[in-house]
């Protein structure tokens, strides 16, 4: 997990420089394009049949839905401090608890609604709407998160039909030709540092998911993810140092109390689990 935190804010920083020059479709057409050029030989290494699939139609909805929640998250990175943007990610298990009861018919508990009302407690802290004017870009990311949301609801399903390796070779496959559609007409070739820059943000992205992914074999998710909510703390810190973003105390706060609400729906899910 301290090994995705790091490789996370690295994501971030890595998109943040590339902000500067391309807009964000570009920057998930390379990142797409970095990414099939990677896993590729991973494929052909372990074999074309990890990637065969009778749900093609499924995988193109996941990502879609991922494509915008990536869109969503890029375009904040491009005009909002970085906490914010890590800040509001962390509604992702809000709107994901809401789309699982419309779509998958999961039972709405006295808990869960509870751990649903602190989750937007916890953004009205951040966004301080009636204070502040609410941006834009703040919006696009918790759109971002809901299309994420919709995105994990969807990998549900399908990782018990397919294979891991599938779905990340498809999130590829599939985003590559929807950010090329976006970005067609001014397509802008990177050059020099700017491909140090796609390749980190590719690389990294796909490890900080696979590092998760392993930190959940070894422990319970009620110890992961008190733990990925260092990253925002962390990235406040990279925020600060290398962008000069103010350190907002109430971005904190605010994540904190979503943090409580996911914290107690994952206590509630465990306890009806076992």
């Amino acid at each position: 997990m301290l090994v995705t935190l790091l490789l996370f804010s690295l994501t971030a920083v890595a998109v943040k420089e590339l902000t500067e020059n391309l807009n964000t479709s570009e920057i998930i057409f390379f990142r797409s394009l970095v990414s099939i050029i990677i896993i590729i030989p991973i494929v052909a290494f372990f074999g074309f049949k990890q990637i065969q699939t009778k749900n093609i139609g499924r995988h193109f909805t996941r990502n879609t839905a991922h494509f915008f929640g990536q869109y969503g998250w890029i375009y904040g990175i491009s005009l909002i401090p970085l906490a914010e943007v890590f800040a509001l990610e962390f509604t992702v298990p809000i709107w994901t608890a809401i789309i699982a009861t419309i779509l998958l018919k999961e039972r709405l508990t006295k808990i869960r609604v509870y751990s649903i009302a602190l989750g937007f407690i916890g953004v009205l802290i951040i966004l301080r709407p009636g204070l502040d004017i609410i941006q834009i870009a703040s919006v696009a990311v918790i759109l971002g998160a809901m299309s994420y949301a919709l995105s994990h609801t969807l990998t549900k399903s399908l990782v018990q039909k397919d294979t891991p390796l599938s779905i990340i070779f498809y999130m590829a496959l599939l985003q590559l030709p929807m950010a090329l559609l976006l970005s067609f007409n001014n397509l802008a070739i990177p050059s020099g540092m700017m491909w140090v820059w796609i390749v980190i943000a590719g690389i990294t992205a796909m490890l900080a998911h696979y590092c998760m992914s392993k930190a959940l074999t070894y422990a319970d998710a009620m110890v992961v993810v008190p733990m990925d909510f260092l990253r925002l703390p962390l990235i406040m810190v990279v925020g600060f140092i290398l962008y000069n973003e103010n350190i907002e105390w109430l971005i904190l706060v605010g994540a904190l109390v979503m943090l409580v609400g996911n914290f107690i729906g994952l206590k509630y899910d465990n306890r009806i689990r076992s």
